[in-house]
């Protein structure tokens, strides 16, 4: 893997690292994200709790067999999304998730409960002891297909305030895809900034209009230069094809659909192609 140093542009590698300690040294690190399939309760839910673990398992070994520096564990199967906070079961169930990844791989791990609900993320980080969260609103008002959701930060960071969790760091979306802007869009520059200063979050994620969609390489530089030495993920359409033109911009990329087999979202992990991403990236 790549080491710390200057980068292409001039700056200095290991901004992510203020996410996980372990990304100390690590020029960009590669987040393989663990789309679980539809817990109990959701609509298309087929598998019994054995099976739905066998399979998150399953992605998690070929993730950590093809190289990624981190693993990012979330709802995906569970559509159409709550808006807001979701049922307690869907909690205990992204714990016992969670909690058994922990103890599989000593991997950097984030926590996504979908569609917004990162108080519950906070909770389940906090009792398997993950290292981020991933939050897809986190400041403002986006339309989406769950309809209006508004900003968590004034809760979250409460929480993690007081459960004594400051070690948990929030990684925020900004321009969140599967949606648009309530009223007139703001600038890019100015979206990331106030997620930073007046949200909270310890780093953003720009990404693409949807899911597995590329992420404009010229809002990436935009939003770099925004955040200063905050970290900026890549949250979309990254493939071992399309790497390079990120890697300038870029402190760290989740990657979902580019490491499923043929490219598919719901196929399982293809341990070749993380491998041929990681060497793109490296």
């Amino acid at each position: 893997m790549t080491s710390a140093g200057d980068r292409p542009d001039g700056r200095l590698a290991g901004a992510a690292s203020v996410l996980a300690p372990a990304w100390v040294g690590v020029r960009t690190p590669v987040v393989g994200v663990l789309h679980a399939p539809p817990l109990p309760g959701a609509p298309r839910c087929d598998r019994d709790l054995a099976a739905i673990r066998e399979f998150v398992l399953r992605d998690a070994e070929a993730l950590a067999a093809g190289g990624v520096h981190g693993l990012l564990l979330e709802n995906f199967g569970d559509a159409p999304f709550y808006p807001h906070r979701v049922p307690a079961a869907v909690v205990a169930c992204m714990t016992w998730l969670a909690g058994e990844v922990r103890r599989r791989w000593g991997l950097p791990l984030g926590i996504n409960v979908l569609r917004n609900d990162g108080r519950s993320a906070l909770a389940v980080a906090h009792a398997v002891g993950a290292d981020f969260i991933r939050v897809n609103i986190l400041c403002g008002a986006r339309v989406t297909d769950q309809g209006l959701i508004a900003g968590i930060a004034h809760a979250l960071l409460r929480d993690r305030a007081r459960l004594g969790a400051a070690r948990i760091k929030i990684l925020a979306d900004v321009d969140v895809k599967h949606s648009t802007p309530l009223g007139t869009a703001r600038p890019l520059a100015e979206e990331v900034a106030d997620t930073l200063a007046r949200g909270g979050a310890d780093g953003v994620i720009l990404s693409g209009s949807g899911t597995g969609r590329p992420t404009a390489v010229d809002e990436l530089r935009t939003a770099k230069a925004a955040a200063g030495h905050a970290p900026v993920f890549v949250g979309s359409g990254v493939t071992a094809e399309s790497v390079r033109d990120y890697l300038p911009y870029a402190d760290g990329l989740i990657v979902g659909t580019a490491l499923k087999r043929d490219g598919e979202v719901g196929h399982p992990v293809d341990a070749g192609r993380v491998k041929a991403l990681l060497r793109a990236v490296s």
